[in-house]
């Protein structure tokens, strides 16, 4: 190709550049959609085709309009905020950063849970096994057999010989009846007056057989157990009701424990249990919860349960203590790693991931501790990813992407203002000259000033921290950040407001 061709070709491409400029403009297209004419106006996509959500002062993010307009708080035009950029919410950070940062990430997840309580109970006698050993006639104790408390007896051991001269009468005359050879009903009425007197059946024989009265009996032990309570001695006096021996039998043992309050719900009759002797954890027992008494301790806040355990073997005795291990009930329930969630005190969060990959804030509300998890009773779905570690980085970019943004609205007042509640708020005056304040350097670029300065009254702004234009990138260069200056701003533009002089306080501009 040709010096000439070249030149007829480069001259045609500036013609077509030329045009598609002019036309840009005739169709009033704005300059980042110039570059898509030649992609043909089904593919573009205007301001005009996007929803619009409220509209919003940049300065005072917090009131949102229904409607366009001009801003009641300052001279400037009410901004869009587009369903798009709603959506878009969060705080995102790239995949290269998040593996920098060590960003790592959990799914929540069901887990079947046995929850079990620990406890530390008593051993005592089952009273249900206790038995009195009385007599039913007045008498004497000639001689006492077993002679000390918490002595073991065996069923049918003789405990005390006891003298009852009351039944001497009595059998004198059926023996009487008996050798006069009276009618068999006179004899056996005098017998049943015997028994009503409570005189022994072998006691009642042997005087038959022996032609004898005998007032003297010996009392036996009707079960097998412990001497928990002696009532008499050689020589004592005995009538109709008195205890003499009280005897707690062992092949069953309760041992009570105190539960807190705030478990007792997961006590239920018949659970199952496992105790170790507190002193010797080789030797096991098994039980079974049968009785919650109805009583809470008002100052451990603490009620009782009373399990039974089994103690044929007689190892278990009263006062000893045992470990207890009472499972409850399996539960399938939502758990993370403890590590997720960040305590505030007064609520919990967590960092959670979003569908389109951005990060949020989510308050949960926390269940029981499992160990190194935590049970999550609000807050998350099964599936849902959060950040295990690095999530205070995230939470803290959360905190300053959100500070302005995310302020509510002032007690009473609407979410989303009509254009008619919007004329009614106080008009600010129309900044048309140059402002003064005084305030501390947070940050410097190319072009802005980022400060943190006290009320202005001309323009009724509160103390804020807010980005000012500089004219110039080079202007301002003697200030650095942390600097306490007086500064002096007018208005640039419609949506900046632009730095006219900064003095460092007590120095030169």
């Amino acid at each position: 190709m040709n010096r000439a061709s070249v030149l007829t070709l480069a001259a045609i491409g500036v013609a077509l550049a030329v045009g598609g400029f002019y036309a840009g403009r005739a169709l009033n297209l704005p300059s980042r959609d110039l570059g898509r004419l030649g992609e043909g106006t089904a593919s573009t996509t205007t301001d005009a085709d996007r929803k619009v959500l409220y509209w919003h002062d940049p300065m005072v993010p917090g009131r949102r309009f229904d409607k366009p307009g001009k801003s009641p708080f300052m001279d400037m035009q009410l901004v869009p905020v587009y369903a798009d950029e709603a959506a878009d919410a969060g705080v995102k950070i790239s995949a290269g950063v998040q593996q920098n940062l060590g960003i790592r990430m959990v799914a929540a997840k069901m887990t079947d849970v046995s929850s079990s309580i620990d406890a530390v109970g008593a051993v005592q006698f089952d009273e249900r096994l206790n038995v009195a050993v009385q007599t039913r006639i007045s008498g004497y104790v000639e001689r006492l057999f077993v002679r000390a408390p918490m002595s073991i007896v065996h069923k049918g051991q003789p405990l005390a010989k006891i003298f009852a001269p009351e039944w001497l009468g009595p059998q004198n005359e059926l023996l009487a009846l008996k050798r006069a050879g009276a009618a068999p009903e006179l004899i056996d009425a005098a017998r049943d007056r015997l028994k009503a007197m409570s005189v022994p059946e072998a006691l009642l024989r042997r005087s038959e057989d022996a032609g004898t009265a005998q007032a003297r009996f010996t009392l036996d032990a009707p079960a097998d157990g412990v001497v928990a309570e002696l009532g008499v001695r050689d020589g004592a006096a005995v009538s109709p009701g008195n205890t003499l021996f009280r005897i707690a039998g062992l092949e069953r043992v309760w041992v009570v424990v105190e539960v807190p309050e705030a478990q007792g719900a997961q006590l239920v009759r018949g659970q199952r249990v496992s105790a170790t002797l507190q002193s010797d954890a080789a030797q096991t027992f098994e039980g079974e919860l049968k009785e919650i008494l109805p009583q809470v301790s008002a100052d451990t806040r603490t009620l009782q349960a009373r399990f039974e355990v089994d103690n044929r073997n007689g190892r278990l005795v009263p006062g000893m203590l045992l470990r207890l291990k009472i499972a409850a009930a399996t539960a399938s329930r939502l758990v993370i790693p403890a590590e997720a969630v960040i305590r505030t005190g007064v609520r919990a969060l967590v960092i959670a991931r979003k569908d389109g990959g951005a990060f949020e804030r989510r308050e949960v509300k926390l269940g029981s501790e499992l160990g190194g998890d935590v049970e999550i009773l609000q807050g998350l779905r099964p599936g849902e990813e959060v950040v295990a570690s690095g999530q205070f980085l995230i939470d803290s970019e959360a905190n300053l992407k959100s500070a302005l943004g995310g302020m509510a609205p002032p007690p009473g007042t609407p979410s989303t203002l009509s254009a008619t509640a919007a004329s009614s708020l106080p008009a600010v005056p129309v900044a048309t000259g140059t402002y003064a304040a005084e305030g501390t350097i947070e940050s410097v670029d190319a072009d802005s000033i980022t400060l943190s300065h006290g009320p202005v009254a001309a323009l009724k702004w509160p103390a804020m921290t807010m980005a000012f234009g500089k004219p110039a990138p080079n202007a301002f260069s003697g200030v650095r950040p942390g600097d306490t200056v007086h500064f002096e701003f007018k208005q640039g533009s419609s949506t900046q407001w632009e730095l006219v002089s900064v003095r460092k306080m007590g120095g030169a501009p």
